[in-house]
């Protein structure tokens, strides 16, 4: 943060796209630390790593399934986690809220969804694999070991998640001024 403030406009950050959640983290990190950073937005997150990694670009918001095992590797330093709490996976990776940024948290997930007309058994039903497969130690385990935290849930309370992070991230695109390309 302090060499952001002391070189504003002159570090570049990747992204995996105009508009992407981790472009989104990346402004929101700016917004939060009144840092001025240049986007470099690549088409997908591992041409934005091969860059991150080889020095064309200097930081990257990225998924931990991608980025952890660059930093087990030696090949790039994790700086922050954007939740609330540490990861198991990199349990000496301070939070960015930790590391100087208080209240900052956001979270990169993944969701299963199926079309509006979708008969609600049929999404019933496979709501509740998914949520018991969840639940299975060699679940956790393996998406343990990437960073990642099973949450499972109803399909109301995830729809409901849904609108709340597309409101949240509006406020972000106007606060940031980004622009559909």
């Amino acid at each position: 943060i302090a060499l952001a403030k002391a070189r504003p406009g002159q570090l570049n950050y990747a992204s995996a796209g105009q508009g992407s959640s981790l472009h989104m983290t990346a402004e929101i990190f700016k917004l939060a630390t009144g840092t001025d950073l240049v986007h470099v937005a690549y088409k997908g997150s591992a041409p934005a790593l091969t860059d991150l990694i080889s020095g064309q670009v200097q930081i990257m918001f990225g998924t931990m399934p991608a980025t952890l095992p660059q930093v087990k590797a030696g090949k790039l330093r994790a700086l922050g986690v954007s939740g609330a709490k540490r990861t198991p996976a990199a349990p000496d990776v301070p939070t960015i809220a930790e590391a100087g940024v208080p209240g900052f948290e956001v979270l990169n997930w993944y969701g299963i969804v199926a079309p509006s007309k979708a008969p609600r058994a049929i999404v019933q039903k496979l709501n509740l694999s998914l949520v018991k497969t969840l639940k299975l130690p060699e679940m956790r385990g393996s998406l343990g070991t990437q960073g990642l935290e099973a949450a499972g849930g109803t399909p109301e309370k995830f729809g409901a998640f849904i609108k709340s992070e597309i409101a949240n991230y509006a406020k972000v695109v106007k606060a940031a001024g980004i622009r559909a390309e």
